[in-house]
């Protein structure tokens, strides 16, 4: 079954058109191939960065690598705040001005070592794919650029494919227990009988 048309409570369906059921909920080949490579690519990425953090005393030490990013990002030294947007600068400025780099560093790594490895287990990949949009959103707002706006637009492919993107992993196993829309071994929960004005429950995801 491939029906992915939402009834609600006023007899409106909407339904997704064929393009984004192939791309976003098909388990079938060559999607969820493509998704694994993309999650590891962005998973080995951030790994790589917080395992290097690792053995860091800046990172995991009194966080100075951090207190100098942070003030790189403020200007301190230069004189121009990297920031297009106050605001930002605002946030930074209070988090420095409270010395907030010898537990922030910390947590940077940590966010960046789980990230790389839920991504590459493929386990919870949508909230993981978030956390390191999230992060690597931040990087670009600080103003560093590299490769953060590239991993973050990859990283919103895999949050809206979250039902499909961890289907070569351990969402494959793990999500069907908390009631995704998948069973064990392929295919969707069956949708409830829809008398009255109960909305028929959204199909989900099909061998």
């Amino acid at each position: 079954m491939n029906s992915h048309t939402v009834k609600t409570v006023s007899g409106t369906e909407i339904t997704d058109p064929p393009i984004a059921r192939f791309i976003f909920n098909d388990t079938r080949l060559p999607m969820p191939l493509i998704w694994l490579v993309i999650r590891v690519v962005i998973g080995w990425d951030f790994l790589q960065a917080g395992w290097t953090k690792l053995g860091e005393s800046g990172w995991m030490g009194d966080g100075s690598a951090l207190k100098g990013f942070w003030e790189t990002v403020l200007g301190i030294n230069s004189g121009k705040a990297l920031p297009a947007y106050s605001w930002y600068s605002s946030f930074i400025q209070v988090l420095y001005n409270a010395g907030a780099w010898t537990w922030f560093s910390k947590l940077v790594v940590a966010g960046e070592l789980l990230v790389g490895i839920f991504l590459i287990l493929g386990l919870f990949t949508g909230v993981a794919a978030f956390v390191g949009s999230f992060m690597n959103w931040n990087f670009a707002m600080a103003g560093i650029a590299s490769v953060n706006v590239f991993l973050f637009g990859l990283a919103v492919l895999v949050i809206l494919a979250w039902k499909t993107s961890g289907w070569w992993g351990l969402d494959r196993f793990v999500l069907p227990r908390l009631g995704t829309p998948w069973r064990v071994g392929g295919g969707i929960h069956p949708a409830p009988a829809n008398t009255g004005n109960t909305p028929t429950a959204p199909q989900g995801v099909s061998r």
